[in-house]
Order: C-alpha cells, then structure tokens, then sequence
C-alpha cells in the first residue's frame, strides 16, 4: 500500500505541461488533433481554451491542476473501462480517477472514436 502511495504521489507532482504535449503526440500519431484533445479536456475539467494554456503556461502539477479544475463534467461517471489494466469505475482516489478517466478518453479519441461518443453527447 505504502508503494503505490509513493507512487501516486509522484504522479501527481508531474508537470500538466509534460503529460498534454504526451497527449498531442499521441492523438496526431493517429491522425487526430490538438484541437480535439483540447475539447476533451476542456469537457472533462471545465477549463476553456485561456484557463487551459494559463495552466500549462504556468506548468501547474496534475494535482493542482485538477483540484483547480473549474468542475468535472457531471457526465463524467459515465466513463466506463479499463485503463493500465485497472477499471476506471473502481479506482477510489478522486485525484487519480480524474487522471485516468482523462487518459481513458485520450485512449479512446486515439482508436479513433466519434467525438459526440467520448464526450457522451
């Protein structure tokens, strides 16, 4: 137990800024777009466009970047599945499952998903 707190802790002092440019790479590979990772993550942490690049201008850590989160979308429960082997639904650290539920939807945005269908539109 204490290892993955050790762990987590870690991961939740890295730099937003290193983990978007991740996600760019990542989507573009596939043939998507920073604009729609963007969209995503405006959609699940209710940043708009300005307050999104303040944070990454201001390389905020992911646990301030998300307790900073305006608001996570109401929708967000709906994020269902598995992400690095663990399901999204059953990971209890608020902090964390904000993070993975973001990865999820970077994941499904890469396997080329409809947008209205990550966003649960």
């Amino acid at each position: 137990m204490e290892v993955i707190i050790i762990k987590n802790e870690r991961l939740f002092k890295m730099s937003f800024a290193s983990v978007y440019i991740l996600y760019i790479q990542k989507a573009e590979k596939k043939g998507r777009t920073k604009s729609e990772v963007d969209m995503i993550i405006c959609w699940l942490t209710g940043y708009n466009q300005e307050s999104l690049l303040l944070q990454i201008e201001n390389n905020v850590d992911l646990k301030t970047f998300y307790t900073d989160a305006p608001t996570i979308n109401i929708y967000a429960g709906k994020i269902k599945g598995k992400i690095c082997g663990i399901s999204v639904e059953d990971i209890e650290d608020p902090l964390m499952k904000n993070i993975r539920l973001l990865d999820k939807l970077i994941d499904e945005l890469t396997k080329g998903k409809e947008m209205t269908k990550i966003l649960r539109e």
